[in-house]
Formats: structure tokens, C-alpha cells, sequence
């Protein structure tokens, strides 16, 4: 299903997934994220890894209003009752050293399960722990992490200039992500990885981030399902008050308008997905 909507209300959800916002690094969309924060409230919320790029704030300082705006804003739900849980990931390891304790109202996990309202055990962690580059070569991941974060301003750079020319939005992360085969290998054996985690756990499903990927699809019987990011897709997964499970990519129009931002929805009832390899993709 998909929904266009101008002009969108304000939405509330049982839960709202979100990872990689990456504050800290230039590519961040805390603006996008605000935005959405704006029209959807939930009972849930969990942060699932790199909210804030260490790895970047490490190298050079950018922290703007707009990063302490996002932070005030979940600190705020926090305090008004939705129950939120911050599961670090590779780029903000550092609050690893805090799991188990309470930052104000937000609880610190390394990973935690959830149970949707129809009963659905979900495993949720930011998944960085099968990623072999960053467990085994963090420095080439942190190469990487630069490479990547200079594709999307050249992205956002080329994407301005096929606007004034009337031309649709192109990724090029997207685009490469695709025609490399070695990329397209390391999402699938990523994903597997994932997917046999949520087995050995004995779960029904498996909420991931860490490749910047949104997608929601069953894996050999594991349902698995990734928020995506905040840097260029911007996307999160929500569940309905029946269970229902849902991508939803945010995006802010160019005259910078708040509450008018267009909403775009991919949805799939995670009960009957029991088609092996069932998939929708939602990057664009």
C-alpha cells in the first residue's frame, strides 16, 4: 500500500522504531526527523543505534541547534510517558559503557525483546555485531563512514541541480548499493546473519539497522525488519495498535514547510507474510 498524503495529521502509533541519525555528521536529517516527530506520537519509542556519530565528532565538531532540538524532543516523550529504550550501536559505542542504567527516563539496553499486541516476539538490536568490517577492520569501516557521508553531500549537490531541471530525485548511495555486487552480497549475508540470530533466539522476528536499508521481509520464517536511516532515506518502522507492522519514509518538501511534509507509506501484515523472501523495499 501506498499513501500520499499533503497535508498529514497527527498519527499515534503503539511503537515507532528509528536508528541512524548519525548527529554529529553534516549528512544527518535532524530537521526530517523532527518533522516526523511532529505528526507521529507513539507508546513506544526505541533509538536502535548510531542517533549520534562518534565517529565523526571524534574528527571535527557539528552540533547545531537542530541536533539539541531532537535530543530535548526524546527527552520530552521520555518524560510525558512513552517508554523509551536506546540500544547504542558501532558509531555511538560509547554509551555501550552505560548499558543498564537510565539516562533520565530512557532505559539503556544492548539489545531487548518486544511484543507486538498480537503477541509476536521481536529481537531488537542495531545488528553491527555482523558486520565483519567493523568487528574485525574498524578502520576501514570508519574509512568507509567518510566515503559515504561525502556520496550523500555530492548527492544532495546533484540532486538540487535535477530539481531545477524539473528531473525526479536520484540516489546515488542507493544506485551504487545496487550495481555493486559486493554491496548487494553484504546486505543478503547481512540480512541472513540477522535473520539466524532471531532463530537461535527462538523469536518470531528480528528489528535491525546499522546498513541504512529499510525493508521489511520474511527470512526463512524470521521476520525481519530494518528502520533504515536518517541521513538520506529517512525512515521508520511502526506498529499499529492490531500488530501490524509498517515503513514509513519522512520527507520534509524543499520550501521547508512544517506540517506539510508529504508522507509515504510501504506496509505488509507481518502475520500473513508467510511467503519465504516476501519484500518491500523503500529506499529510493
Amino acid at each position: 500500500m501506498i499513501q500520499m498524503i499533503n497535508e498529514p495529521p497527527q498519527r499515534h502509533y503503539r511503537t515507532i522504531w528509528i536508528s541512524d541519525l548519525h548527529l554529529g555528521a553534516k549528512s544527518s536529517r535532524p530537521d526530517c526527523l523532527l518533522d516526523f516527530f511532529r505528526h507521529h506520537q507513539s507508546e513506544h519509542l526505541y533509538l536502535v543505534g548510531d542517533m549520534i556519530d562518534g565517529w565523526r565528532l571524534k574528527k571535527s565538531w557539528f552540533w547545531d541547534q537542530l541536533h539539541n532540538d531532537v535530543v530535548q524532543k526524546i527527552l520530552r516523550q521520555a518524560r510525558k510517558g512513552t517508554q523509551v529504550v536506546y540500544i547504542p550501536g558501532n558509531h555511538d559505542q560509547f554509551a555501550r559503557d552505560h548499558i543498564g542504567l537510565r539516562l533520565g527516563e530512557i532505559e539503556i539496553k544492548r539489545n531487548c525483546e518486544h511484543v507486538t499486541a498480537d503477541g509476536r516476539r521481536l529481537l531488537i538490536m542495531h545488528g553491527d555485531e555482523f558486520d565483519s568490517i567493523v568487528t574485525h577492520a574498524k578502520w576501514l569501516a570508519v574509512l568507509g563512514s567518510g566515503a559515504y557521508e561525502a556520496s550523500i553531500v555530492l548527492n544532495r549537490i546533484v540532486n538540487g541541480v535535477r530539481e531545477k531541471l524539473g528531473m525526479p530525485y536520484w540516489s546515488i548511495s542507493n544506485y551504487l548499493k545496487q550495481k555493486v555486487k559486493n554491496a548487494m552480497k553484504f546486505i543478503d549475508n547481512y540480512e541472513q546473519a540477522v535473520a539466524e540470530a532471531g532463530r537461535q533466539r527462538k523469536v518470531d522476528g528480528v528489528v535491525c539497522g546499522h546498513i541504512h536499508r529499510a525493508d521489511i521481509k520474511t527470512i526463512e520464517g524470521i521476520e525481519y525488519y530494518n528502520t533504515g536511516d536518517w541521513v538520506e532515506s529517512c525512515t521508520a518502522l511502526v506498529e499499529h495498535f492490531d500488530g501490524r507492522m509498517e515503513l514509513i519514509e519522512w520527507v520534509i518538501p524543499k520550501s521547508g514547510k512544517r506540517g506539510h511534509s508529504s508522507r509515504k507509506t510501504l506496509s505488509i501484515d507481518a502475520p500473513s507474510a508467510e511467503n519465504a523472501k516476501q519484500r518491500v523495499d523503500c529506499v529510493i
